[in-house]
This record gives structure tokens, sequence and C-alpha cells, in this order.
């Protein structure tokens, strides 16, 4: 269990009791091997056991799935964050489709909370691919049926499949569990945005929080190094929420924290929906002006990271996989108010 996860309703209307009471007959969840908590999490919300499914790799590493119960008819949704190591994770879920079609299911949905690739998302250097969009084919071409995701790093990514996506937004769960845990001042709290690309994201939070937006510029310097040079706004006396789509070496959220110190800043927290932590990223967190890292458990990194608070995903999820199988709309999951 991820250390400090916090299993959040999130809707007024939402509720173990009302989700149970959808008809989940026909209905199957499967796990694979990239975040078995988080699909047992989301079957517990669902009031339904996980599928009895055999998913390991041979010796040389290829991947291997055996269904070991019937699921001819059944409307499947296989859980598989396509987190480090991507590959194998991507190449596993692949093939769990693959399995499953074959084993005569009705409808194939693949959860991933975490879409891998997807910063690979336009042609931005000359003979560069799109894999993102590569990512997209070999899911459609493998069987899926309809994507469910959450805070793609580029929401146009959608547009890249022929089949539907469900996008899902983190926002509403941590700004619930800033509020709950940490930020009783609202008036005193700024939003930022650790680089120009994150404005929009930011723009999201400042909006529903009612509070002051500010950037920071930044230049990247290489990977895994982050120069910050510039703030536009003021943060001087005031709590900061730094926000992000996703942090992985905790080079830009670092830097960002470093500036808006040494202009005076009080508290200072970060919001990111997937916390890919690498070790270099733990190091720089536990070192740097960040107070608690706030992110959703879309990925196991941050499960039991010290100074990271990984709020549970699974009702937003669960509550999702209910609308869809019982054909009801799933609109007000998009909104990002609070």
């Amino acid at each position: 269990m991820c250390a400090r996860a916090f299993s959040i309703d999130i809707f007024a209307k939402m509720s173990r009791i009302d989700l149970r009471s959808h008809l989940f007959s026909h209905m199957k969840i499967i796990s694979g091997t990239a975040h078995p908590q988080l699909a047992s999490d989301i079957a517990k919300e669902l009031g339904l056991p996980l599928c009895d499914a055999s998913v390991n790799a041979f010796p040389d590493g290829e991947s291997f799935v055996q269904i070991n119960e019937s699921i001819r008819g059944e409307d499947v949704y296989i859980v598989q964050p396509t987190c480090p190591p991507t590959n194998h994770n991507l190449m596993e879920l692949l093939v769990m489709v693959d399995a499953v079609r074959r084993a005569s299911a009705s409808r194939i949905t693949a959860v991933m909370p975490f879409y891998g690739y997807a910063r690979q998302d336009r042609k931005d250097k000359p003979r560069v691919p799109i894999t993102s969009k590569l990512v997209a084919n070999l899911l459609t071409a493998a069987g899926v049926n309809r994507v469910l995701t959450m805070d793609l790093h580029a929401a146009q990514i959608q547009g890249f499949f022929e089949i539907p996506v469900d996008h899902l937004h983190s926002l509403p769960v941590l700004i619930r569990h800033l509020k709950e845990h940490y930020v009783k001042d609202i008036n005193n709290l700024v939003v930022v945005s650790p680089d120009i690309g994150g404005v929009k994201t930011a723009k999201a939070y400042a909006n529903i929080l009612g509070t002051q937006l500010a950037i920071v510029a930044k230049q990247r310097i290489s990977a895994t190094e982050v120069d910050a040079h510039a703030l536009i706004g003021d943060v001087a006396g005031k709590d900061v929420l730094l926000v992000d789509d996703m942090t992985e070496s905790g080079g830009t959220l670092c830097a960002a924290a470093g500036i808006l110190k040494q202009h005076g800043a009080a508290r200072i927290f970060a919001g990111v929906s997937h916390a890919v932590l690498n070790e270099k990223a733990c190091s720089r967190l536990a070192a740097s002006p960040i107070e608690r890292l706030l992110t959703s458990d879309s990925v196991p990194m941050a499960c039991g990271v010290e100074g990271v608070d990984t709020v549970s995903i699974a009702p937003l999820f669960a509550q999702a996989i209910a609308n869809i199988h019982n054909n009801a709309s799933v609109t007000h999951l998009f909104e990002v108010g609070c």
C-alpha cells in the first residue's frame, strides 16, 4: 500500500454505496504488473474481485499472459499505466489485450492512468518519430475498443485515436487534499507554473482556487538539468503551489522552488499529476525548499517516498468505469471544478 495514500470522495454524488448500486454483470477488471495496487483499489471501489489472470515474463524477458477464467462476452477493463519500465509495460499491455480479444471479450478498455511516450507528441526536430501516435496505433491494432486515461501531457493526443478516449483530471483530487491537510488560508496562496508550457494547467488551478498566478522562466540545460532564472509575479510572504503534469528527475520543480525562495515565498508545495520519480528526483526533493509534493497514485514510483503524499485516484477511475459500463454520461468526470 502506498504510504500516506488517501482515498477521497471527490464528487458529492459519488460514494461506494452509489458505485455498488450499479449493475456490474459481465464486467471484468484485469491487472497488469505495472501497478497492481491501483487495480486492486479500483476493483475494491466497484465491489468486484480482480479477474484471475497470470501475467508474468519468461527468463528471456518475453511477456506471457493467460486468462484463467471465462471472459467470453464480458466488458473487460485492463489496468496498466505505461510507466517505467515503459517498453516492458507497454508490450505487456498489448499482449494482455491480444489475450483478452482472443478469449472473445465483448469490449476491451485500456485503463492507462499514465500514458507513456506522451511527451513525444509532435515532430519538433528533423527525422524524429511521433511516438505517442505510434502507441495509439499499436493499442488500436491490438484490439483496444476504448481508452481511459488521466492528465495527458498533451490533450491533443486524444485525436491520435480513432476510438473513444475518456480523459480524466486529477486536479480536483489534489486540490481537495491540499485544502484539507495543508493550506487553510487560500487568500495567502499563489499558484505558480514552473515554466511557460505549464501556464494553462496552473491557470486552471488558480481559477478554481480563486488565487493569483505566477510564472517561473526557465532554460533547460539537459534532460535532467534546468536553470530557473526569472519570476513573473509576486510571491513574497505567500504560500506557493507549484503545479505541473508530471515530474521525473525533479529538476524543473526544484529549480523553480529555489528561485521562489529567493523572492520571499513562505511555504512551498508542489502538485503533479504523475510523479514518475527516479533516485535523483528523490534526493533533489529532499534537499529542496518544497515542503510536500502532492501527487496521484497513477504510478507506483512515489509510494513511500519521504515528503510525498500520494492521493488515491481509485474512486475517480471506479466511477468512470461504472459509468462507461452502464452507458451513463462521464462528462462530469472531465470537469475540473472542485
